[in-house]
């Protein structure tokens, strides 16, 4: 009998970590009406919501959203924002790192995690008219549309 309590323990951690294998980061908080677009498939983000490499984050009118990547790095986005994760990459013990990221519109705060902290010129974020490079710990951007 007691075997079987840390066995069902074990499958519930597997199934939960395999479920998010591809997750990137994670939403942390969540204001309003904003989703995330895997695949072509969007659904409304709640804290939890997994993120991978090429979803898009996009907020609403009156919305923020909170993201935490896997290296720690943190993204918050205001109102009317949209963001796709070109790429990532977190593998620091075989020097793979990489974090990428395309600003189409909005508002965005970003603090480093260890990616930026081991290798800063593995990231950076793109917007429509020109590409940020990141050498510090942390920046606001906002991007305008016409």
């Amino acid at each position: 009998m007691r075997l079987v309590f840390p066995f069902a323990i074990l499958l519930l951690w597997a199934g939960s970590a395999l479920a998010g294998g591809d997750a990137v980061g994670y939403v942390k908080t969540v204001k309003g009406e904003a989703y995330v677009i895997t695949a072509g498939k969007p659904a409304k983000a709640a804290v939890g919501t997994p993120v991978q490499a090429g979803s898009v984050l996009k907020t609403g009118a009156q919305a923020a959203l909170g993201v935490t990547f896997k290296d720690n790095t943190v993204m918050s986005f205001g109102p009317d924002t949209e963001l796709t994760v070109d790429e990532y990459v977190y593998a620091p013990n075989q020097g793979k790192l990489k974090l990428g990221a395309s600003l189409a519109k909005g508002t965005l705060a970003y603090l480093s995690g260890a990616i930026a902290k081991i290798k800063p010129d593995a990231v950076s974020v793109k917007t429509p008219t020109g590409t940020i490079g990141v050498r510090g710990t942390h920046f606001v951007v906002k991007v305008e549309t016409d």
